[in-house]
């Protein structure tokens, strides 16, 4: 993949959208200082992905922003959008049959963001996948800040070990191996956590049994004793049912003996 295209609008120092070609063979942009040539080179770093304000030279991300001179008010928006021409098909295999691909970055004053791939809406991890191993991308040997010429060719055995491996193209694989050791760790954390739910289930359980046990002794108790009640009072009904006949027996007899004394009192 190749540079082809750079628009910017309400990046920086750039009020209005412009437009820089790169064209096949060598590039250049010069100019007086305070020109703008340094912000040319942080849009780069930008819409490629860079997150550390230090790096594009601001205090906070909204610095990014068209701030406002004489004459020109401040703009609420900042958009970068690269171009990369893809005749080799050297793009990740997503992209490999577009003979453009062209990658937006905007930043609005209130603080939200937004990434864009053809003019689709994308994640920051689409946009970096793209430039991994290509040579580009904010952290790559590609694009050196003013200054860190000497800061690279200084570098230690590590940082020349990244310079290396993005040369090498290994980068995106080492990226993918991370990744993926990350997800395993993830993975095996959850694991932990599940294998300590089942612990604590498993004694929740164990004291649920026991209650269980419990309630079922109370209910084969609360059934005997229901038996009993019946029993008892049948036994009870029989013994009344038998008083109450006798006592009605007495009464009658009683009833009967009233009758005939009081015949015989007429009679007399």
């Amino acid at each position: 993949m190749k540079l082809k295209k750079l628009e910017i609008s309400g990046f920086k120092s750039f009020y209005e959208k412009s437009a820089i070609k790169f064209i096949a063979g060598i590039a250049a942009i010069v100019g007086p200082n305070g020109c703008g040539k340094s912000n040319v080179i942080d849009a780069l770093r930008w819409v490629m992905g860079e997150q550390s304000v230090k790096k594009l030279r601001g205090k906070a991300m909204e610095d990014i922003i068209f701030a406002g001179t004489n004459g020109k008010p401040p703009l609420n928006m900042a958009e970068v959008s690269l171009v990369l021409d893809n005749d080799d098909g050297a793009a990740p295999e997503p992209f490999q049959d577009y003979a453009e691909i062209m990658v937006t970055r905007r930043l609005y004053r209130s603080g939200e963001s937004a990434y864009l791939i053809n003019k689709q809406p994308c994640r920051l991890k689409d946009i970096t996948n793209i430039f991994t191993d290509s040579g580009l991308g904010a952290k790559s040997y590609a694009v050196i800040q003013q200054g860190n010429v000497g800061a690279i060719t200084e570098a230690g055995p590590e940082e020349r070990r990244f310079f290396i491996e993005e040369a090498a193209g290994v980068t995106r694989y080492k990226g993918r191996k991370t990744e993926t050791l990350r997800k395993i760790k993830a993975t095996n954390e959850n694991l932990m956590r599940v294998t300590d739910l089942i612990t604590e289930i498993k004694r929740q359980m164990s004291g649920l049994r026991r209650q269980a046990r419990k309630a079922e002794r109370f209910h084969k108790l609360q059934v005997k004793i229901r038996r009993i009640d019946i029993v008892l009072g049948l036994h009870y009904y029989d013994g009344y049912a038998e008083r109450i006949q006798a006592t009605d027996q007495i009464l009658t007899g009683l009833k009967d003996a009233d009758t005939g004394n009081l015949a015989e009192h007429k009679t007399l």
